[in-house]
């Protein structure tokens, strides 16, 4: 006799393409926080001034708006370090020593963390960028159980550098600000970026084919190629602008497969020297050629038929996205369509969510502060004029591509330490590793959003496509 029982992590977990979790676990968060104990605070504290002070109502009033900010920012700093782990867990925890996980060489961290004692992810990561710690293994497997050895509280490090360094980008971003982050990032050096990414030099998540086996990277990447131009359908003679385009591979492919003419925008130098010189070699260089420039200096005439922008709205930043989407709809023909592909958070966020934001706001993608869950990004576009076609959420797609990222990472470590340090090797090891972990369970995911102008006379009837299951024999109703 058998029953239905709910799958086993194994079952769940069964492509060869996504790296296969060691430890399930969910950490505390949205779930845990108690939004009515915030309001109370809110409406309380402001009162309670009022009362001993001897204020005014309208005082009060004001009070509670200068106050309410920082109130919600101690009650999650404060929560964070006392929530406590959700009971609806799939595993136990292996309950290791720390040692097993690491080997701290700084003797006063030592004496804080040893046997049983959890170290908090960021003083962890910290001390390991600055060679205090080693690792006994691999950075990836140790991740899988990093609930068994770590926590993840607001600490005061992480709390300076929203306060000092976050808030003002997000609220700055001045075009100098942009391009300083940027060509800091991306000119590093190709053979940085090059020793993950591989041939393709694509640093945008991949899309899996065949979930039964376990595709190259460069399968991931050419799926995503060719489904991107197929989204937006691109035809020969398109005017197509790639925005943000990277080392301009999407904009060659485009001209070398589907005939267009594209215009790729990024503000690193060694990108469009690269991205140029790639289209001379594919025999595309009268029709894909990369600019230079900031986004907002784009050409906006003539028009284009195609514009794409695969993981760059992220650092336009919340405070210009619609700005940004305004020159998008200006620069775009009436029948023209948009892609956008921007990594996001979900909403029902836990701890573990802010601590990866926040060291990728640090280390890997300064800047990227419009990284925000999808009804956000569905309402700006909407607002901007734009009316949503179709949206997809491929995190375990990125996943699967940061886990091909990580492999060739730790492949060339020597010539990456080499040529590079011992702190930037690490840097990235703990991107990548977490970042496998992170997209596969939704912390951070990416959404590939097909748009259009909303206008009557939009010809909607030429996106349609048949659904799923069509001209399959079924059964009456």
């Amino acid at each position: 006799m058998t029953t239905d029982s709910a799958p086993t992590a194994r079952a769940a977990f069964s492509s060869p393409s996504i790296a296969k979790p060691t430890l399930l676990r969910e950490g505390g968060g949205a779930r845990e926080y108690n939004s009515y104990l915030l309001y109370a605070l809110v409406a309380g504290v402001p009162y309670l001034l009022k009362r001993a002070l001897g204020l005014s109502l309208g005082t009060y009033f004001v009070l509670a708006a200068l106050l309410a900010l920082p109130i919600g920012a101690l009650t999650l700093v404060v929560h964070s370090w006392i929530v406590h782990t959700p009971t609806d867990q799939i595993g136990a925890l292996p309950n290791q020593p720390i040692e097993a996980y690491m080997t701290i060489l700084d003797k006063e961290l030592k004496a804080k963390y040893h046997g049983s004692r959890k170290i908090p992810m960021e003083e962890f990561f910290e001390r390991y960028f600055d060679g205090d710690i080693d690792l006994t293994g691999d950075a990836l497997e140790m991740f899988e159980k990093r609930y068994d050895w770590a926590i993840f509280p607001i600490t005061l490090n992480v709390a300076r550098f929203f306060l000092l360094q976050w808030i003002p980008e997000l609220l700055w971003h001045s075009k100098k600000q942009d391009e300083t982050q940027v060509r800091d990032h991306y000119d590093r050096g190709d053979d940085f970026y090059a020793a993950f990414l591989g041939d393709r030099m694509v640093y945008t998540s991949g899309l899996i084919g065949d979930a039964t086996r376990r595709e190259t990277l460069e399968e991931l990447q050419d799926n995503k190629l060719r489904d991107v131009c197929e989204r937006v359908q691109m035809r020969a003679g398109d005017r197509h602008l790639d925005l943000g385009c990277g080392w301009g591979t999407l904009a060659a492919f485009a001209a070398k497969n589907y005939g267009t003419h594209s215009v790729g925008v990024t503000l690193g130098r060694n990108q469009t020297a690269f991205g140029n010189a790639r289209a001379a070699a594919w025999g595309v260089a009268d029709r894909a050629q990369l600019l230079c420039m900031d986004y907002r200096d784009t050409p906006r005439r003539p028009r284009y038929h195609r514009i794409t922008c695969l993981e760059m709205a992220e650092h336009v930043g919340v405070r210009k996205f619609n700005e940004f989407l305004l020159q998008v709809r200006d620069m775009l023909e009436d029948d023209g369509l948009f892609y956008l592909q921007i990594a996001g958070l979900r909403g029902a966020w836990q701890y573990e969510d802010f601590s990866w934001g926040l060291f990728m706001a640090k280390y890997v993608f300064p800047g990227a502060d419009a990284s925000c869950p999808l009804n956000w990004v569905v309402a700006q576009l909407e607002a901007a004029g734009f009316e949503v076609r179709s949206s997809d959420t491929v995190g375990v797609h990125y996943s699967a591509t940061l886990d091909r990222w990580y492999e060739n990472w730790m492949q060339n470590r020597d010539q990456v330490v080499k040529s590079y340090g011992k702190r930037w090797f690490r840097i990235w090891e703990i991107f990548l590793a977490w970042s496998v972990i992170i997209a596969r369970q939704g912390s951070s995911t990416c959404y590939q959003i097909l748009a259009h102008k909303n206008r009557n006379a939009f010809d909607r009837g030429a996106l349609i496509r048949q659904p799923l299951g069509y001209g399959m024999p079924s059964g009456s109703v």
